[in-house]
């Protein structure tokens, strides 16, 4: 393609200060074949399902919980929240510890005063030939 240099180029415009400028307009998306929106185009909006219930807890603990917790138990809580599939998160003391960067004491604090504020619950108590700890997790301090 040929450009033509004998044209001249518009200067770009300055604005003065207090107003805005236009809106950036991107390219309409290309419909698919079958005349429909792309699944990319669809997902707009909130997540559904699963993911929007981890967002609603995770958003709920960092609204209302975290301001009063030390750095150790807020590890430990995301450490455990992160591991919970089907409502619990199975784990030991040691894992617990080392993906948390705290040592083996003060994860036992950490998850003692996570149960007490009702941010977690203990649902089995692991050990010696009984495997790790089941804990259930939760955003909001339990009522009651």
């Amino acid at each position: 393609m040929m450009m033509d240099h004998n044209r001249p180029t518009p200067a770009p415009r300055i604005f003065p200060v207090g107003e805005e400028p236009p809106p950036l307009e991107g390219p309409e998306p290309a419909p698919s074949k079958n005349g429909q929106q792309r699944p990319q185009d669809r997902r707009r909006g909130k997540p559904k399902g699963k993911t929007s219930e981890r967002f609603a807890v995770l958003n709920a603990f960092t609204d209302f919980a975290l301001a009063d917790l030390s750095r150790a138990e807020v590890a430990v809580w995301l450490v455990l929240y992160r591991d919970t599939r089907d409502g619990t998160a199975r784990t030991s003391y040691d894992d617990l510890a080392r993906r948390a960067g705290i040592n083996r004491r003060n994860v036992g604090r950490a998850l003692r005063r996570l149960e007490a504020r009702g941010l977690l619950t203990v649902v089995r108590r692991g050990g010696l030939r009984r495997g790790a700890s089941r804990y259930r997790v939760r955003g909001l301090p339990k009522d009651g």
